[in-house]
């Protein structure tokens, strides 16, 4: 049997003949609790934004794209492309043909980026579900979906027939331009959907048939300028990368869906880092109530200390019971405060006590690797300040 761990459970929940150290003992377990229970509401809040943030990417990016590293676009044959979808753990296969254009809309004009896809781009992803007044475009129709800002910015109506959305690209070539009439080709599609997905996509794309921009570009059946990719669950990423680089031989990079939005990711990381090293410095401020407090209660104790140290005890032995004292107070304020936080975030997920806007609770996650983050840090800061505590027992032997 531990006796310094017996003897500092007694000195834990016992309380002391003096009001003052039993009063300066709660409001260190207060202040324990409180912080953990700050830290981890704040963590499951930031994962709950993490995931928020990222379900409107996730909504148009796929899980795997292809893009050239060289050239704007290279060529994908119907074997290669067959040959890729045959890959284990590849179910879809979407080409994409993107331009930077020019958008008329009767008196008004706005430069975008045409993505031209084919009928499988809808498997790929949930950018369908994004559509929040009209509908899809159809096959080999000249129809298109539009980001909802650059809807407002050119004031343009759902099936309005009676003005078209004309799309212009530049005509290659050399020499001197003329006619500026003959230095764009145009295309007059109808505007049947309108996206929103997030504040860049929203403000600079239109969605449209392959076969729009086979034509507005003049490129081969074969000329892609990304080819993406949806994974079943259990699929394998890294020999799906390599057997799609064995397959087509122009120099591609192969992005997931984090490589894609690598910035959003370092932006979202970088801010979930910093408000946990903010509430550290809480917990470590609260610690100061444990170091206190456990001072208190060696000078409390000193006739206890004096007498152990003549029953044999050595100075490491009286030093663990008021080190294991402050531990147990740090670890149980921990995992009370755990508890608590538990709680609130999951009243939070099941009946939105607290509202982001009217329609939609703020949100929080409940993750497992939060819990884990809370309880070692508490557990570690708690450790290292009871250790500094207990080492005040040597001036009273």
């Amino acid at each position: 049997m531990n006796v310094s761990l017996y003897i500092a459970k007694r000195y834990l929940f016992s309380k002391s003949k003096h009001n003052a150290i039993n009063i300066i003992s709660s409001i260190a377990a207060l202040g324990v609790i409180a912080s953990t229970f700050a830290l981890f509401v704040v963590l499951s809040v930031f994962s709950g934004l993490k995931e928020f943030s990222l379900s409107f990417t996730n909504a148009y990016d796929p899980d795997l794209k292809v893009i050239p590293t060289q050239k704007k676009h290279f060529n994908l044959t119907e074997n290669q492309a067959e040959e890729i979808l045959n890959i284990p753990g590849v179910k879809v296969v979407s080409r994409v043909l993107q331009e930077r254009v020019l958008l008329q809309f009767k008196d008004k004009t706005a430069p975008a980026y045409f993505k031209a896809v084919d009928t499988n781009y809808a498997k790929i992803n949930a950018v369908t579900s994004q559509v929040i007044y009209g509908e899809w475009f159809g096959k080999n129709l000249y129809q298109v979906v539009i980001g909802s800002r650059l809807q407002r910015d050119l004031s343009v109506g759902i099936r309005d027939y009676a003005g078209l959305l004309n799309i212009y690209v530049p005509k290659p070539g050399k020499g001197q331009i003329l006619d500026i009439n003959q230095a764009f080709k145009k295309a007059s599609t109808s505007v049947v959907g309108v996206f929103n997905l997030t504040e860049e996509l929203d403000q600079n794309y239109i969605i449209g048939d392959i076969n729009i921009a086979k034509e507005l570009l003049n490129t081969t059946e074969d000329e892609v300028t990304a080819l993406e990719l949806k994974l079943s669950a259990e699929a394998n990423e890294a020999n799906i990368v390599e057997a799609i680089t064995q397959i087509i031989p122009t120099p591609i990079e192969v992005k997931n869906r984090i490589a894609l939005n690598d910035s959003l990711h370092k932006m979202l990381n970088t801010e979930n880092l910093a408000v946990y090293l903010i509430f550290t410095l809480v917990i470590i401020i609260a610690l100061f109530n444990v170091i206190g407090s456990i001072s208190m209660a060696i000078l409390d104790k000193r006739e206890h200390v004096k007498v152990l140290c003549n029953l044999g005890f050595t100075k490491g032995k009286l030093m663990n019971i008021f080190f294991y004292q402050g531990t147990l107070m740090s670890v149980l304020g921990g995992v009370m405060g755990l508890i608590l936080g538990l709680i609130l975030v999951f009243l939070q997920q099941q009946f939105s006590l607290i509202m982001f806007t009217p329609n939609l609770a703020y949100p929080v996650k409940i993750e497992v690797v939060n819990i884990l983050i809370v309880f070692i840090t508490i557990s570690v800061l708690g450790a290292l300040a009871s250790r500094i505590a207990a080492s005040r027992v040597k001036k009273i032997i």
